[in-house]
């Protein structure tokens, strides 16, 4: 099941937090450290999403929490198969996140999705990398078709970085909230999307 969220709206980072405890509640007892991929390039309007996250988190010190691409070290198509390797000897229990930028349909930019199993990075511009993740993030930057890089190219950064801030916040709120076994009582079914 794959969850939708509007950006926009006032309580988005709420709902990301709320769905992503969600999902982690499906791996319960089989990891000992929580790992961040966050996937894309800095060289890409579009595609920098998971790198400007990367940064974010990166600043926390919370033991038993890595992050793997920033801007500074972008996780991409070129290093992703190294990196899953070092994130695989490093951290064998883990339960990895991965978070990424993607396109979508007209009606669903500027929310994010969240849901478990593994992303498939690159699918919305043809590549074939291999599926990362335990659970994955995404946020829809624009529309999908045709062109798609000249898509990613041409997005707006400020869509990217709406939506980057929005799931950040979200992950902040989940990482620093003190009843970390169960999902908050708040009632969002209908404020999000289920597909």
């Amino acid at each position: 099941m794959t969850f939708f969220v509007n950006a926009s709206k006032e309580h988005s980072p709420s709902q990301i937090a709320y769905l992503l405890k969600k999902c982690i509640l499906h791996h319960p007892g089989q990891w000992s450290d929580l790992v961040f991929l966050c996937i894309g390039t800095d060289r890409m309007t579009g595609d920098c999403l998971g790198p400007y996250i990367g940064r974010e988190l990166s600043r926390l010190e919370k033991q038993n929490m890595f992050v793997y691409g920033t801007l500074e070290h972008p996780v991409h198509a070129l290093n992703l198969g190294k990196i899953l390797k070092t994130v695989k000897a490093a951290h064998p229990n883990a339960l990895i996140i991965a978070i990424d930028a993607s396109l979508g349909q007209k009606k669903h930019l500027g929310y994010v999705t969240i849901a478990n199993g593994a992303l498939y990075p690159g699918a919305g511009v043809q590549k074939e990398l291999p599926p990362v993740g335990d659970i994955h993030i995404t946020g829809i930057v624009n529309i999908g078709g045709i062109l798609e890089q000249l898509t990613l190219s041409t997005t707006r950064l400020s869509t990217v970085i709406s939506l980057a801030d929005t799931i950040t916040q979200g992950i902040l709120l989940l990482l620093s909230a003190s009843n970390a076994a169960q999902p908050q009582k708040q009632d969002y079914t209908n404020s999000f999307i289920c597909l």
